[in-house]
């Protein structure tokens, strides 16, 4: 009569993992807010540093380039930067989803969050 209740101890196991992965993910994202991450273009004349998370959080530009005849360059070598600095951003929470993932047991190429 009581058959069915073996699977209740794997459901339980399952839960538990559910809910010790919703931890980890929320201690991961409050770390990813305090790492950092610097983008550069133009050989580093413009430097543009970010959170892990992808907000922006400094502007570093060499005076040098600050030429009014260069004034699309100058546009150009920050949005560069800022782009720069996204993609290290997104590269480094994909790092730090991978180290979650592999410490819970879950494939490498697991998409989180769902």
């Amino acid at each position: 009569m009581f058959k069915g209740l073996g699977g209740m101890g794997d459901m339980a196991k399952m839960m538990k993992a559910a809910q010790d992965m919703q931890s980890k993910m929320g201690e991961m994202q409050e770390d990813l807010a305090s790492i950092t991450v610097t983008g550069e273009s133009g050989a580093g004349l413009v430097k543009a540093t970010a959170t892990a998370k992808g907000e922006l959080t400094g502007l570093d530009i060499n005076p040098q380039i600050f030429d009014p005849n260069e004034k699309e360059v100058v546009e150009d070598l920050i949005l560069a930067a800022i782009k720069d600095a996204q993609v290290k951003a997104a590269e480094r929470t994909q790092q730090e989803m991978a180290k979650l993932t592999e410490g819970l047991g879950l494939p490498a190429d697991m998409k989180l969050p769902f």
